[in-house]
């Protein structure tokens, strides 16, 4: 199936492992050119490295998503050196530790460092790239998470604010042509969810699942690109649950 996506300019940020890599490869694979975003620069190459193997282009970027400054004049570069861009895909974000335990007795401090990584950057970095984005018609996929609904922790409340978000992006977007759709992956079994997460919570977890089945990077990278690619064109303001038919919402305890 041809996905229209051959040629096409793809930015992910989050690019130097798990996800954002697999979403990457992906989006690769269907013969897409990349800007890939983190802070981890040895996690950049790696994957550049992966990707420069599939014949298609690849720059890399180090950027701190908590700085507006950065992420704006980041924005302006990219929109300077490129006169479209086709694809965003919020995937960075913080996941373990602190933000996945409760949240009762967090300073405003963390409150407003959580927020700003995981809920607000998406924002200030797509409205950075609006002006590429505008002239390719492009989409916005932002990375949220199955822990938004009816959320137990910071990480939680920060992908359920992403989702709000999301749909005023789609809002304001809208009148350049550009989609905005977010993606909410269940328990992945990917390096990382594998070294922060207990074995007790993926057995409880997919024991929740309709489908028994271990859900992987590939199957969230594939819904990337199928919202991306020719065939997802009508799908906009979108909150896109991948879990396995999974009823169990806010499981991160």
């Amino acid at each position: 199936m041809d996905t229209g996506l051959k040629g096409k300019l793809v930015l992910v940020t989050g690019g130097a492992a798990g996800l954002g890599r697999a979403i990457a490869r992906a989006f690769a694979e269907q013969g897409a050119n990349l800007i890939l975003v983190d802070i981890n620069e040895q996690g950049l190459a790696d994957t550049s490295g992966e990707i420069s193997n599939l014949g298609v282009s690849c720059e890399t970027h180090k950027l701190d998503l908590s700085v507006e400054n950065d992420i704006k004049a980041f924005g302006a570069k990219i929109c300077a050196e490129h006169d479209t861009l086709d694809v965003l895909i919020n995937n960075a974000g913080l996941a373990y530790g602190e933000i996945a335990q409760g949240f009762e007795h967090l300073s405003l401090e963390k409150w407003l460092s959580f927020l700003t990584i995981n809920s607000i950057a998406p924002l200030i970095l797509g409205q950075a790239l609006r002006p590429a984005l505008s002239r390719a018609r492009g989409i916005i996929i932002n990375q949220s998470s199955m822990a938004a609904n009816v959320p137990a922790t910071a990480y939680g409340v920060t992908k359920a604010t992403l989702n709000s978000i999301t749909f005023g992006m789609a809002s304001q977007f809208g009148a350049d042509g550009i989609r905005v759709n977010a993606v909410e992956p269940g328990i992945m079994e990917t390096p990382a969810n594998k070294a922060g997460l207990p074995d007790e919570t993926y057995k409880r977890v997919q024991g929740m699942q309709l489908l028994p089945l271990h859900g992987t990077a590939d199957d969230i990278a594939n819904l990337h690109v199928f919202l991306a690619s020719k065939q997802g064109r009508f799908i906009n303001n979108e909150i896109v649950l991948c879990d396995a038919g999974n009823r169990l919402r806010g499981w991160r305890h």
